[in-house]
């Protein structure tokens, strides 16, 4: 059953449903926002377990995220938008183009994976399994040593300890639940089924969400740009907003011109 996910409304224009990743919040994208309300209805919402947004009663996969999506799609009567998300985010987006083929203007694909190979899918199954092992708050050094670059880590330890509480501020069932999504997802089977105009975007340095695999995400959209974002890893609109918007703006003005 769909859940009733808090939800920020700011702009004009068509509308951009904004969706973040694990254990973060819609405060993601706050400075992206600002760049793009001026043409554009930004739709930024917590997802399920997160933030605002209720807590789920058990455990819940991609799917019942494609449902909250949709539900607040709905409630808002918005007839066709643009979709992109960050990371989970990522991958919520396009499950729900392959299911709504007709809602979706167009798809961001930012710091996401597909196309894991079987070492990289254990990779991120490690990660998991040691947060189950250990504890989150053990872990979350290794994870925002993967989100952010050293040079950011040194120069805002503010703003690591605000991400770092956001991810202990989710509920910790919630918080494995969607790693758990993002850990077991591959979208490489049925992406090519996506025909939604799409823009990629990654940090040349993030780990896990590597230009090799978004450049083979790429091929499997025909038509879609790939943007590398030089030295960045996994954290880009906390870290570098400034960076990305230019190209989200860009391909955005250009898919509302059609």
């Amino acid at each position: 059953m769909a859940l009733d996910c808090s939800y920020t409304v700011e702009g004009q224009g068509d509308a951009l449903f904004l969706i973040h990743g694990i254990g973060a919040r819609r405060a993601t994208f706050a400075k992206l926002v600002p760049d793009l309300k001026d043409r554009f209805t930004c739709i930024s919402y917590d997802l399920r377990g997160h933030g605002e947004s209720p807590v789920p009663d058990g455990r819940f996969g991609l799917d019942d995220l494609v449902d909250d999506l949709e539900a607040l799609r709905a409630k808002l009567g918005i007839d066709r938008a643009h979709f992109a998300g960050h990371s989970l985010g990522g991958m919520i987006g396009p499950a729900y183009a392959r299911r709504h083929p007709d809602r979706v203007l167009s798809l961001g694909l930012w710091s996401t994976a597909a196309f894991r190979t079987e070492d990289d899918s254990a990779k991120v199954r490690g990660v998991v399994a040691a947060m189950r092992e250990k504890g989150i708050g053990q872990v979350l050094d290794t994870l925002t040593a993967r989100w952010f670059t050293d040079a950011f880590l040194t120069a805002h330890p503010e703003v690591i300890e605000w991400r770092k509480r956001q991810v202990m501020e989710t509920p910790p069932d919630v918080f494995l639940n969607v790693f758990d999504i993002y850990a077991e997802t591959e979208m490489g089977p049925w992406l090519h089924e996506v025909t939604a105009p799409a823009q990629i975007i990654t940090g040349e340095n993030d780990g896990g969400c590597n230009p090799r695999l978004n450049r083979l995400i790429q091929a499997a959209l025909p038509g879609s740009e790939l943007v590398i974002l030089p030295e960045l890893k996994h954290a880009i609109f906390i870290e570098a907003t400034d960076q990305v918007a230019p190209h989200i703006r860009r391909f955005l003005m250009a898919q509302s011109g059609r």
